[in-house]
């Protein structure tokens, strides 16, 4: 876990280990990593609430010792859960590497923290470290985990984990933070866009138990610097862990997060069925999904709730158009979704 960004393993991991096996390396290098080095605290952006430590804010030396365990993987990083001594539950998002310095770095991501504060439907962040060995944000734990982690573990399990009416108001709710961000003025701030996400995945909307949704990694994307182009120019093939995100777009834009979020509604519509060519398979089916002549939905709908879902399908569709210009804007996704949404509670 934490420990790798301090120390060099004693052998190479093999084709088929688990990356959770990283529990036992915490406990073996731990005296060697803070031996080293000086305990470090964290930069607080806000209170953290339900924190007990010894000092105001948390050091370095907590944080390996909370580290109990990876729950994901991306381009950018890796995230992890943490527990303090007295019971706080953090989400921590380390990241592979970043392209800005300790100053730029810290007054971006205060920035994003002043911001998701301002909105309900945005993780707060709350604390960050940059040292020169490891760079991490720590942010809210949802114990319920991500909208990928609903979807799939289902999936896995052969039964269908969200009804209807939860998926509109994950996708009601997602849309709101998205219309947030978009809504921000100035859009920018010197070298930063403050109006885009620029990374929206469902693996990034985090599920309240009421199961509205939380939007993480708001300007992270910003921060990071991007794994698939090496310093030598050339393209680098994407890891086993990281692969399914190549279905979603790279673009720095407010377009580039409308096809990103298009590509939820069709997962949380349909499923992952394949997304390089899903959107020309399901526009050549389209007219067999109406009438029902096609298993496409990933939940139960007859009548009514077929007929919703085939307008958010619709959406979807003109959300992940390959032409830019011609993806509609937040608000409007927002009105349909919210207009689906009021028929159904």
């Amino acid at each position: 876990m934490l420990s790798r960004a301090f120390t060099k393993s004693k052998r190479s991991p093999k084709n088929g280990d688990n990356i959770t096996r990283s529990e036992s390396i915490l406990h073996e290098y731990e005296d060697c990593i803070v031996g080293f080095m000086d305990d470090v605290p964290l930069v607080v952006c806000g209170a953290i609430r339900g924190y007990n430590g010894a000092r105001s804010e948390p050091t370095l030396r907590e944080v390996l010792r909370a580290s109990v365990g990876v729950m994901g993987e991306s381009c950018l990083g890796i995230t992890e859960k943490v527990v303090f001594l007295g019971g706080k539950v953090c989400a921590l998002k380390r990241f592979r590497s970043v392209r800005l310095g300790k100053g730029e770095f810290g007054r971006r991501l205060q920035r994003v923290a002043q911001i998701s504060r301002r909105c309900e439907h945005l993780v707060p962040v709350l604390a960050y470290l940059y040292s020169k060995r490891i760079k991490f944000v720590l942010c809210d734990y949802y114990p319920m985990g991500s909208l990928h982690d609903l979807l799939s573990g289902g999936r896995d399990c052969g039964h269908t984990a969200l009804n209807w009416s939860q998926r509109l108001k994950i996708l009601f709710t997602a849309a709101q933070a998205i219309l947030f961000i978009h809504s921000l003025s100035p859009p920018k701030e010197r070298k930063m866009q403050m109006n885009v996400h620029g990374n929206i995945k469902s693996a990034n909307i985090m599920i309240n138990t009421d199961f509205t949704a939380c939007l993480s990694d708001y300007g992270f994307a910003q921060l990071a610097r991007h794994p698939d182009i090496s310093d030598t120019g050339q393209c680098t093939p994407p890891s086993p862990a990281t692969a399914t995100e190549t279905v979603y777009s790279d673009e720095m834009n407010q377009k580039g997060d409308i096809y990103n979020f298009g590509v939820v509604m069709l997962d949380v519509i349909g499923g992952d069925k394949g997304m390089g060519d899903y959107r020309k398979c399901v526009l050549g089916k389209k007219e067999e999904i109406v009438e029902g002549r096609m298993d496409f939905f990933d939940f139960s709908a007859d009548g009514k709730e077929r007929s919703q879902a085939m307008q958010v399908l619709a959406m979807a569709l003109e959300c992940t158009n390959e032409v830019a210009e011609e993806r509609p804007p937040i608000e409007q996704i927002v009105k349909t979704i919210s207009n689906v949404f009021e028929c159904v509670i």
